[in-house]
């Protein structure tokens, strides 16, 4: 623990921020049935607007995400976390060939050359971030898809 004082909502922001720009892996939780709750760590690519991950459309993630987009991401430390819950929606690489690029050089992993990836785009609905107890108050950066402050 830390007697840091906590950080305001605009160092907190930034400091996301930077973690979703600079960071490359998650864990990201999704529910459906028959696979019932997921978590699984994938690699991510952050555009400042939405997460690209990709994942076999026959993994139990995979399957999850297609039949019920919602999900939870995770980054980060336990003493240092982000939180998003979000929407996750299908796409085809083949219509976004610069991001498809971007992806492979951010995470270090070209789902594109494997047959049975699925890529989605996740739209964040809410994001929060804290690092200790002192942080709980004020941990929400964004309410219904906008950024707070």
């Amino acid at each position: 623990m830390t007697d840091a004082p906590p950080r305001g909502l605009e160092e907190r922001l930034r400091d996301t921020r930077a973690k979703l720009e600079t960071d490359v892996d998650l864990w990201l939780a999704s529910a459906g049935s028959p696979g019932g709750a997921h978590l699984v760590p994938l690699s991510y690519l952050w555009d400042g607007t939405a997460f690209l991950v990709s994942t076999p459309r026959a993994s139990i993630t995979g399957r999850n995400l297609l039949a019920d987009g919602r999900v939870r991401l995770s980054l980060g430390p336990t003493r240092d976390v982000v939180v998003v819950d979000g929407t996750a929606e299908p796409v085809d690489i083949a219509d976004l060939p610069e991001t498809g690029d971007a992806f492979a050089e951010h995470t270090g992993f070209d789902p594109r050359k494997l047959d049975d990836y699925q890529y989605f785009l996740i739209r964040p609905r809410r994001v929060q971030a804290w690092r200790e107890a002192n942080e709980l108050r004020g941990r929400d950066l964004m309410r219904d898809g906008n950024w707070l402050g």
